[in-house]
């Protein structure tokens, strides 16, 4: 089950506000209002009436459609602020040499998806996820080595090898030193 909720024309720039919701999106709905409350940002208190109105919209969604919801098994699914309209917020601030400088005032708009589902869709972001971060190192070391001048590096992966090729490696040498025919090295 999901609900939906959005709070229009909150004061203060979207900007500011998505500051605040990138620290609740994908959290369980007790965690989120923790967050909120405890958070010093002003767009704060008018994103948690969003949620505690989401979560209503949800339970009322539930008893219309004769489903049990806990609220506790609520998480934010989304969350995302627009930008609102700045008409009739413009006001004129004094700036130095008797100039006057316009400053407009923000709005924006945030709306909140709640859902009861489990997290499948996250759950697979994050299998996405690890191959991405699988693959940053190599293009890590390839841009330092570019900031250096120097050539590309190997990705680590190819230049290291692994502990039974190591052991191998080992014990042939030690046979071949048992026999007297190790070569000499240059």
């Amino acid at each position: 089950m999901e609900a939906r909720a959005s709070a229009k024309y909150l004061r203060g720039s979207a900007q500011k506000a998505r500051l605040v919701i990138d620290m609740i999106r994908g959290k369980n709905i007790n965690k989120a209002l923790a967050i909120l409350q405890f958070t010093n940002k002003r767009a704060a208190d008018g994103i948690e009436k969003c949620v505690r109105s989401a979560i209503a919209n949800a339970s009322e969604a539930a008893e219309k459609a004769n489903i049990a919801i806990d609220p506790d098994d609520l998480w934010v699914k989304a969350a995302f602020v627009d930008r609102g309209p700045t008409k009739n917020r413009r006001r004129m601030r004094p700036a130095p040499q008797g100039r006057a400088y316009r400053e407009r005032r923000h709005f924006c708009n945030v709306t909140i998806l709640l859902s009861s589902d489990e997290k499948v869709v996250a759950a697979e972001a994050k299998k996405g996820g690890k191959a991405a971060t699988e693959a940053k190192p190599a293009k890590l070391e390839e841009s330092k080595s570019r900031k250096r001048g120097g050539a590309v590096a190997a990705p680590r992966a190819k230049r290291t090898e692994t502990k039974a090729e190591g052991e191998k490696k080992a014990t042939k040498r030690a046979s071949k030193k048992a026999e007297g025919t190790e070569e000499t090295e240059e």
